[in-house]
């Protein structure tokens, strides 16, 4: 029996700005490293992209979300483990004001988040480079950002 080739996962991602800061994660434990993206995760087979973004940001920022149109569509590839991803990007507005203050990811996961404003996202690190771009013009119409190789 051939094995299947490697595929391409899918992910999904908010673009959430309130009070005119975005909304980014450290996803890497313990502050392995200073890369800044976008809240949200894997998308489970069988359950709306919707749903999966719902779903991803009640656990890992412990935030309740209305999810909004498409806006941005991102992928990055590992060439030495064969690693491929496919990230959709939606507008996504709060449903409640104030981040809870004793939130902590159970799935340890995301160690930060943080709400950066555009000026304050020139000083950090983050992926993909478009994100600020698509973030801050509402009224652009779905981007492509191509394939990249991913960092760490």
């Amino acid at each position: 029996m051939e094995l299947a080739p490697n595929r391409p996962r899918l992910a999904v991602r908010a673009i959430i700005l309130h009070r005119g800061r975005l909304l980014l994660v450290n996803a890497w434990p313990n502050g392995e490293s200073d890369l800044w993206c976008a809240p949200g995760g894997g998308a489970e087979p069988g359950v709306s992209l919707p749903d999966n973004l719902r779903r991803e940001l009640c656990e890992e920022c412990g935030l309740q979300i209305d999810v909004g149109p498409l806006a941005l569509v991102n992928e990055f590839h590992d060439p030495a483990s064969g690693f491929h991803q496919v990230e959709l990007f939606f507008r996504c507005t709060l449903l409640s004001d104030e981040l809870p203050r004793d939130w902590c990811d159970p799935s340890g996961v995301v160690s930060r988040r943080h709400f950066f404003t555009r000026a304050e996202l020139s000083g950090i690190r983050l992926k993909p480079g478009s994100l600020a771009r698509v973030a801050f013009d509402p009224s652009a119409s779905v981007y492509y950002d191509p394939l990249e190789t991913m960092v760490r």
